[in-house]
């Protein structure tokens, strides 16, 4: 008798279908960026241009090329960090620049100029500890602290800003595109780069402002040690990238992700993490935006300073990691986190986006998690079941069959008749229930949600006017905006125990969905030239949505807003209480098999 074979275990077997998604060279801006490479920067400073105030310094760069300026902003902020803006000097429009996320507007130091001559000027910090030495011709910035050089910003001409413009306009006639053919090739040419609109599959992304990409290098001396820009199924130390293959952060709803990809999935995280055995360094890219993150570490020659002559001077082999950050739209807003620690840098960073609350204790034991429990009846088993093998557990969790035909905040009359006699008898055994919660509504006129979210006109619309329409798990459906804070506020009463019918103090809410997960929609997300409130593009504000629908449940739960950590606050007279994990995401806790919790 032959021994049975052992059958192989593959993690293919429940991949994504990579086809849906895009790979990196299918993304225009990214195409177009790449094209500029490495070298002497196309831009220059305008060193006449500089003004100093107790805020900020402030001076103009100007394209070589094009004869663009665009306005530089440079912060030193207490605390140990420093920001720079850049943007348009005057923008055919106004660029989105993200709001809500910093908890307050940053206190700010005074600058020093200690140092202004033709190509060269040097900012000082309040302590004197940091010099930050701007190169006029090409432009570039050094950050040094206590006379060493820890990060240069455009050392490598990577700067990329792509400034507002007209439609184009064709003034030839269609006889003599036809004769030259010029039509076609320039037709061509501008569909490779997607300046206006883009294709994937089946799907056409127009662009009603045109190109808008941003972008930025940093070179960071002495590291090769980098971490961070979430969310990603790949090693906690970051890797090197290659062409086609950058790291992505771009929220999308991809199940089944396959592992040591660096395509983006449920969230994202704009934070970058670099360490050596002397210091920790951080930055934040402030923007909402798809954004891609190139990272090369190489080994580099360092001169060693001597007094001895000239000839005899010493070298030696250090590391540097060249970071890459390629937004879609939006300005450069960044943060340097000087540390010098890693407990420096986490304080930091919770000083610009607050800090992470602790979690209810409840919510440090046992989840009980599937799809699907049936009913009112299958809860109690089940909780019982617990009971006779003397298993113990904290949390109930209900998926969207317990809702009446996938109407979020509603119960299934049939199968969860008494949904409050069901919670008490989980309140005697000191446990708690937690139901999910999307952000997309189903289209239907009874449905009091749907119906107010209409007559109010709170939903995201079509690049045409309409309310977007996408399919998710209640079929067709509209999506809240929740950009808008009046949606927020409405949202927000939602929670209310007087509206929540059937709902407790041990009802807790798990958000879903919020990508947003668009099931026959581009990349299974919602169109990146649909509309928001303001105006503003879904591209702009993509990697926000979750952020909004997470900061409204958590206004419900205290009429506080928090962003980027894990937070919770409970409120027992004003309604359901909400767990949040995520800033720029869903909060998928507790999503897994009846034998283990999935945390994202």
């Amino acid at each position: 008798m032959e021994p049975a074979k052992h059958e192989e275990i593959s993690v293919q077997d429940e991949t994504m279908d990579k086809m849906k998604f895009k790979k990196c060279s299918q993304i225009a801006f990214y195409r177009r960026q790449k094209l500029l490479h490495p070298g002497k920067s196309l831009y220059r400073a305008l060193l006449d241009s500089v003004t100093l105030s107790n805020d900020n310094v402030k001076f103009q760069i100007i394209n070589e090329a094009n004869k663009v300026p665009l306005l530089v902003e440079i912060y030193e902020i207490e605390g140990n960090i420093f920001r720079v803006k850049i943007n348009e000097v005057a923008p055919l429009r106004t660029r989105y620049e993200v709001p809500d996320v910093l908890i307050k507007e940053p206190t700010t130091k005074r600058l020093s100029i200690t140092q202004k001559e033709t190509n060269i000027l040097v900012l000082t910090s309040t302590n004197e500890d940091h010099k930050l030495h701007i190169t006029a011709n090409p432009f570039q910035i050094e950050l040094e602290s206590k006379d060493e050089t820890i990060l240069s910003m455009n050392s490598r001409g990577l700067l990329y800003f792509e400034h507002l413009q007209p439609p184009p306009k064709n003034s030839k006639t269609a006889a003599e595109n036809k004769e030259d053919g010029s039509a076609d090739s320039a037709k061509e040419n501008q569909k490779d780069l997607g300046l206006w609109q883009e294709e994937f599959g089946s799907f056409l992304d127009i662009k009603a402002s045109g190109p808008s990409s941003v972008g930025l290098d940093f070179s960071l001396h002495g590291f090769e040690h980098i971490y961070g820009i979430p969310e990603h199924a790949e090693t906690l130390l970051l890797k090197n990238t290659s062409d086609d293959d950058a790291y992505r952060l771009y929220n999308l709803d991809i199940y089944g992700h396959k592992i040591h990809d660096k395509i983006g999935i449920y969230g994202s995280v704009p934070f970058l993490l670099a360490h050596k055995p002397n210091r920790t360094l951080g930055i934040f890219w402030l923007n909402s935006s798809e954004t891609l993150v190139d990272i090369s570490t190489k080994a580099v020659m360092e001169h060693i300073p001597s007094r001895s002559p000239p000839e005899t001077t010493k070298q030696r082999v250090v590391p540097q990691t060249d970071v890459r950050w390629m937004s879609e739209s939006g300005i450069v807003d960044v943060f340097l986190l000087m540390g010098p620690t890693a407990f420096d840098i986490f304080k930091q960073y919770a000083q610009l986006t607050g800090t992470q609350a602790l979690p209810p204790f409840f919510s440090l034991g046992y989840h009980q998690c599937r799809w699907n429990y049936e009913d009112e009846q299958d809860v109690k088993s089940v909780d019982a079941g617990f009971d006779q093998h003397d298993i113990p557990y904290d949390v109930m969790w209900l998926d969207i069959e317990h809702t009446e035909g996938k109407r979020y905040f509603t119960w299934d009359k049939k199968r969860f008749q008494n949904p409050r006699r069901m919670q008490e008898l989980l309140r005697k055994k000191k446990r708690k229930l937690v139901v999910i919660i999307d952000p997309h509504i189903k289209i239907d006129p009874a449905y009091t949600i749907y119906s107010q979210g209409k007559s109010k006109d709170y939903f995201v619309k079509d690049r045409n006017g309409k309310d977007f329409e996408g399919v998710c798990w209640p079929g067709s459906s509209c999506y809240l905006d929740f950009t808008n804070p009046e949606v927020r506020e409405w949202y927000a009463d939602l929670f209310a125990f007087q509206t929540y019918k059937g709902s407790t103090d041990i009802l807790f809410v798990w958000n879903d969905m919020n990508e947003p997960s668009v099931f026959k929609g581009a990349e299974l997300t919602m169109q990146k030239d649909a509309v928001h409130h303001g105006g503003w593009e879904h591209r702009e504000v993509h990697n926000l949505y979750g952020f909004y629908q997470l900061s409204s449940c958590f206004s419900a739960n205290g009429n506080c807003r928090r962003t980027h950590q894990a937070l919770w606050r409970r409120r027992e007279t004003f309604c359901p209480h909400t767990i949040i994990l995520c800033w720029i995401t869903e909060e998928q806790y507790g999503q897994g098999t009846t034998q283990q919790i999935g945390v994202t």
